[in-house]
């Protein structure tokens, strides 16, 4: 499943996630710190969803409540929501 999710207070426009048996196939990031991102998305590529959120969650970029990774992880859990509902 390919999931696109509008993030909200970073610099980051978009993230895409692919999502595969509770795995994160894929993430890509529109905006943002291209070089960070793309290490993020290295780094956590084949994770298992629960993984990622556990590293993740909460990560606060200069006093914004949230961080491109924070919201990798809003991105995630959006994701499974949807999932649920099919």
């Amino acid at each position: 499943m390919v999931y696109e999710y509008v993030p909200q207070g970073v610099c980051s426009r978009l993230i895409r996630v692919e999502i595969e048996n509770g795995k994160l196939k894929q993430a890509g990031f529109i905006g943002g710190c291209h070089g960070n991102l793309q290490g993020i998305c290295s780094l956590v590529r084949g994770m298992d969803c629960e993984e990622v959120l556990q590293r993740l969650e909460g990560i606060n970029c200069r006093g914004k409540g949230t961080s491109c990774p924070d919201q990798l992880c809003r991105a995630i859990r959006e994701a499974q929501r949807e999932e649920q509902c099919r």
